[in-house]
């Protein structure tokens, strides 16, 4: 769903209505930056782009430089994910494309992760597109938001998680047991896992290629990883 305007808008701030994401008109001033702050402060995404992108995007045709995107879609809540004893969590770290994110929800829900967790502000939210892209996963696996990756992985670690970042440059992922209480982060498409979450993870975990192309999509990536714990709980 999209509203659009500056008086609309800001009065959807008000609320407490999930937003995805604000699109801004390059160079905003006035009450746009009045918008742009108040978003800043909820830890919504601002995307900044071309006045041709908000006319694209505008269903009203009267955007006045500013639409926001909301979605029906319930989150969950982030301490409500998991169990005790064996339990699995996916950690997205700046996945910004609404296909990997669709993809990485059918891969989770597929192999039985008890929850999805994504930022707030720097990442793809679940809308519409994301929830066609998932063959309707995100209808039945937890998803979410979080103001900081990073905080949720040192809650995860005192509630006994082991938490391994996907990354190339890592220990091959075969050579780790991944058994009980595994959260796993995935890096962004370009940045990968960033530099304070990979510090913050207990082991950095890689997936040996033999091609000559060096690196897997963040979907494909997570698919094998996953079912590495999955492999891990049915040989038990």
């Amino acid at each position: 769903m999209k509203t659009e305007g500056r008086n609309a808008v800001l009065e959807l701030l008000k609320t407490e209505k999930t937003i995805d994401k604000i699109l801004l008109e390059k160079g905003a001033q006035g009450t746009l930056g009045r918008i742009f702050a108040e978003a800043r402060k909820k830890d919504i995404r601002v995307q900044f782009v071309d006045r041709a992108v908000l006319d694209k995007e505008s269903v009203e045709k009267r955007h006045q430089g500013v639409i926001a995107i909301t979605t029906d879609f319930q989150y969950a809540d982030f301490h409500d994910l998991g169990k005790d004893g064996e339990s699995l969590i996916v950690l997205c770290d700046g996945i910004e494309d609404v296909h990997n994110l669709g993809s990485i929800l059918r891969v989770a829900e597929c192999a039985g992760a008890d929850g999805v967790v994504i930022p707030k502000a720097k990442g793809a939210s679940v809308t519409e597109a994301v929830i066609r892209i998932s063959a309707g996963a995100a209808e039945h696996i937890p998803v979410a938001k979080v103001s900081s990756i990073n905080s949720a992985i040192d809650a995860l670690k005192k509630r006994g998680y082991w938490v391994y970042a996907l990354e190339a440059d890592g220990e091959p992922i075969y050579d780790t047991p991944l058994s009980g209480m595994v959260a796993l982060v995935v890096g962004g498409e370009d940045s990968g896992v960033h530099r304070l979450t990979r510090e913050k993870c207990d082991k950095v975990l890689s997936i040996p290629l033999r091609g000559r192309v060096n690196s897997l999509n963040a979907s494909v990536a997570l698919g094998i990883a996953v079912y590495e714990v999955v492999r891990g709980r049915i040989r038990k």
